[in-house]
């Protein structure tokens, strides 16, 4: 089985997610929101289903993709075991180095 992390770390298995998040969507559909082929789109879907993060149903011709909540629960407790206090506090430093200091801000 595919590491959930690993296959929503992809842009474009990152989009999928995003749009499949809004409801499901066939193939075809999804395909007409990137500039690559249908058959590329197949393959970020095949690597998000084999990662758990994603289902399948075949409604006729087409197959119907969705988000699977129980694979993205698993995702977000990796996110959590990864996301430290240590990395809190990066994030606080580096959004202070952003910030413009007194002198900065006067003309």
């Amino acid at each position: 089985m595919t590491d959930p992390f690993s296959a929503a770390a992809e842009p474009n298995r990152r989009r999928l997610l995003q749009l499949l998040a809004a409801g499901p969507m066939s193939v075809g559909e999804l395909a007409e929101q990137f500039p690559v082929t249908r058959s590329a789109i197949s393959q970020h879907l095949l690597v998000l289903a084999e990662a758990g993060l994603v289902t399948a149903e075949k409604a006729g011709r087409q197959r119907i993709y969705r988000v699977d909540p129980g694979g993205l629960r698993q995702l977000q407790a990796q996110i959590d075991l990864f996301w430290t206090t240590e990395l809190d506090l990066l994030v606080a430093d580096a959004d202070e180095l952003q910030r413009p200091t007194e002198h900065q801000e006067k003309p």
